[in-house]
């Protein structure tokens, strides 16, 4: 089940009242029980609909719709309690623990784009037909130091690129209109000005702005902006550590979904409150972080913003002071 036993009973009375069904005089319902063990089941292995056909006697089809009812009603019950909007305080703990785990300061979150490898869906033409020359739709997620994701957008078309996907999504819609709660700008530790406004890290997929640090172009780069995207990266690997523990916890995600193109975006999004669940009680196995079958995209140029690459200056040369150099970090570029 992908889980401990206390976890799954206290997931089970979440959702037990969402997958009761009536007994008829035909015949009794799937209890709800074995409704969540399937899914789980389907969920933590990849199997196939055969195959959960054989194992728990049931028809294709009839397990077809268990996963899509279940996923539907893992997402309605957890969503809100284990991947809420973080309000200020919240966004300053955030920041703590990049500060304290990665080194790299006012950082509130990072953010990455990755493919789903599904099956065609019907008439979609080549809308989820990627540049790796197969069929995807993106998952798009913000997450802390911790490996908990923050925020994702699950469904967009596998032809987009991450840009224009962050663009498009409510995460990116909020940040541009500073409607996220941010906290005020504040000066990094040690100085006391100029104060910096508090960022997300993504890679070169992603636009430069005030909010949201991307890494210098590779060519020709200067000594302190090559420690610049070394600091970055520390910060940014989070978030694909978070996709390998993800995709290596549920394991559907290891081969393409063979579902109905709604129900696999369920899936994903069942998936993705699962691992917050299951991290905030179980913690995870530092294995499952190893490797990870999601792929990213190509990184397409897209130019920021004038505001943007002050504050990326700043950074840069805040990573060069006394306060903010780390002893290591020039062996390491």
């Amino acid at each position: 089940m992908r889980m401990s036993i206390p976890s799954f009973d206290e997931l089970l009375g979440l959702l037990e009242s969402r997958l009761m069904h009536q007994d008829t005089f035909m015949r009794d319902s799937i209890p709800p029980v074995e409704r969540l063990v399937i899914t789980l089941r389907y969920l933590g292995t990849g199997q196939s609909l055969a195959s959960l056909h054989y194992a728990f006697l049931v028809g294709k089809s009839t397990a077809s719709v268990i996963i899509r009812e279940t996923c539907v009603a893992i997402w309605d019950a957890l969503h809100a309690a284990v991947m809420a909007q973080p309000h200020k305080e919240q966004w300053k703990e955030i920041a703590d623990v990049f500060q304290q785990t990665c080194q790299f300061p006012n950082c509130a979150g990072a953010i990455d784009g990755k493919h789903i490898r599904i099956k065609k869906p019907v008439r979609s033409g080549s809308q989820y037909y990627n540049y790796k020359k197969y069929f995807s739709f993106v998952l798009f997620v913000m997450c802390d130091a911790n490996y908990s994701f923050r925020y994702i957008d699950v469904g967009s078309y596998g032809s987009r690129s991450d840009s224009a996907v962050f663009a498009h999504s409510d995460f990116g819609k909020m940040l541009q209109d500073k409607a996220l709660d941010l906290p005020e700008h504040t000066a990094l530790p040690g100085t006391t000005s100029p104060a910096m406004p508090f960022v997300f890290v993504g890679d070169e997929a992603f636009a430069l702005g005030e909010n949201l640090m991307r890494p210098y172009s590779s060519r020709g780069l200067s000594l302190a902006r090559r420690v610049f995207n070394y600091r970055l990266t520390r910060a940014r690997r989070v978030v694909e550590c978070a996709f390998g523990i993800l995709a290596n916890k549920w394991r559907f995600l290891h081969t393409p979904i063979h579902l109905k193109l709604e129900t696999a975006i369920s899936a994903v999004k069942a998936a993705c409150v699962l691992h917050n669940f299951v991290r905030a009680r179980d913690g995870y196995n530092f294995e499952d972080s190893l490797t990870h079958s999601l792929h990213s995209h190509r990184p397409s140029v897209v130019r920021g913003h004038r505001q943007g690459a002050a504050v990326r200056e700043q950074f840069t040369a805040y990573f060069m002071s006394p306060h903010g150099a780390l002893p290591w970090q020039l062996d390491a570029i």
